[in-house]
């Protein structure tokens, strides 16, 4: 039976009774509406209908439990930055689950209980004025499970692994509306497979996951910007500092080309940050390279961690936190900068933002997370498949949706798709699940050991036999 017509109102009249008092449901004449349903990626959106805004982990089995009843379609989201195309087979009843934002330290057991709505700055405040730390992603206003449940790259991974690696347990809701614990000790093939590919099974309402004392107080960063003309000259010492063995204090650093006219009007500019554990004087040994290469510009200081990602432009207000944008995204892994190729790029991203200047708030990212602990841990324990890699590479060309640009931006990106895999020759495509664009090979995505899409194809049937998860990157095609 479907009963899919159901308004907003009809909903609420029925459902609204069976939910906690911090619960709301809402339709699209609500002031609400705007703020749940704007997101970060405006290129095919899931197409909400109707939003239940739950307070209480609860509320998300009573949810799914009335769509299934009523044959409704639902989708849960969080912070409304998810990328990839597949959402936008959506339509129907979405779960916001951006309430659901508790934290608790246990501090003898070293874990904290993280609610799946919790942002990252939240986590990383809360953490820390416990004394405390764990990897959490390098972007201040994204939730921390949804980029968790792909594996998820971040700072501290040097020192402790993926935010997957740390996850002890998972309360979840299947799409059946049962809710269960997923650990090593309960539904352990479950919990292998949401370490990584977790969007596929069900809705995390919250986590356990491990905790660390805080290293030290403060951490120094530097920003700089490079001419066209210090290409070269950056990513060799970049190859450099990777190949040599970058330190466990060098925890992350990152940047990308951009247009950005208080540096040049002109071209198109690099831009690179490095993020230190420790202070600038033991950080310089490894910067004075890039100091030589003459920066137009240099911004550095020491911050307490919690500052980190403001001072390294990824803030709650920083441009990685807009939304409204339309984008065209491509993505692989890298094991070093090819210097020809990034050259080949930036001449190509140059010459595209130059001929469509609506395109100026594109950027190309790289980033260069420290492997150490990713390495240790063996390939085969989750789901995530890509511990190889030493750089993410992500081209984000980007314009505002009532523009007809979607085909010259959708150039842009598979154009620098190409030329960096034509740098890398002889190696697949490596696609972490966080970035992807929905229409990737599912093994580049998944992995390329035939049994890793097995598995998950066989856990899936067991949890989530009629695919009800299937819009964000799904191991089983609708």
């Amino acid at each position: 039976m479907t009963r899919a017509e159901l308004t907003a109102f009809d909903i609420e009249t029925e459902l609204g009774p069976l939910l906690c008092e911090s619960s709301s449901i809402f339709g699209p004449e609500d002031p609400r509406w705007l703020r749940a349903t704007l997101r970060y990626e405006e290129y095919l959106p899931p197409q909400f209908t109707v939003i239940a805004e739950v307070g209480c982990e609860s509320d998300v089995s009573t949810v799914i439990d009335y769509a299934n009843r009523n044959g409704i379609s639902f989708y849960t989201f969080n912070r409304g930055h998810g990328w990839p195309m597949t959402q936008g087979n959506f339509r129907g009843l979405g779960i916001d689950i951006h309430l659901l934002s508790n934290i608790t330290v246990d501090h003898e057991r070293q874990i904290a209980l993280v609610q799946g709505g919790v942002e990252t700055q939240n986590l990383v405040d809360t953490l820390w004025k416990e004394g405390f730390v764990t990897p959490t992603a390098s972007c201040a206003c994204i939730g921390h499970l949804g980029p968790a449940l792909g594996g998820g790259h971040g700072r501290y991974q040097g020192l402790y692994g993926l935010m997957s690696d740390n996850l002890v347990q998972l309360n979840a809701v299947l799409a059946n509306g049962t809710s269960i614990s997923v650990s090593n000790d309960s539904h352990p093939d479950l919990f292998w497979s949401m370490k990584g590919a977790g969007h596929n099974f069900g809705v995390v309402t919250s986590v356990e996951l491990k905790v660390y004392p805080a290293p030290t107080k403060t951490w120094y960063f530097r920003n700089y910007f490079f001419t066209k003309d210090k290409l070269e000259g950056l990513f060799s010492e970049l190859n450099k500092l990777i190949g040599n063995g970058q330190p466990l204090e060098l925890d992350f650093h990152f940047g990308h080309y951009e247009w950005n006219s208080l540096i040049s009007t002109t071209d198109a500019v690099l831009w690179w940050s490095f993020s230190y554990m420790g202070p600038e004087s033991e950080a310089e040994k490894y910067l004075t390279p890039f100091n030589n290469l003459g920066p137009i510009n240099v911004v550095g200081g020491a911050v307490p961690y919690p500052a980190m990602d403001t001072a390294t432009r990824n803030g709650r207000f920083s441009l990685p936190c807009v939304k409204g944008l339309s984008k065209m995204m491509s993505t692989t892994g890298l094991q070093q900068f090819n210097v020809t190729a990034f050259r080949q790029v930036y001449e190509l991203f140059n010459a595209y933002l130059k001929k469509y200047p609506a395109l100026k708030l594109s950027i190309l990212l790289l980033e260069v997370y420290n492997p150490a602990a990713i390495r240790a841990i063996d390939a085969t324990s989750s789901a995530f498949p890509h511990r190889a890699d030493n750089i993410l590479a992500l081209a984000m060309p980007a314009y505002p949706p009532n523009l007809p640009l979607e085909e010259p931006a959708k150039r842009l990106a598979n154009g620098i798709l190409e030329l960096l895999m034509e740098g890398q020759p002889g190696r697949l495509p490596t696609v972490n699940v966080n970035y992807a664009f929905g229409w990737e090979p599912l093994e580049s995505v998944y992995g390329y050991e035939p049994w890793r899409l097995e598995k998950l194809r066989a856990v899936k049937a067991e949890y989530d036999p009629d695919n009800k998860f299937s819009y964000y990157v799904p191991i089983v095609p609708e």
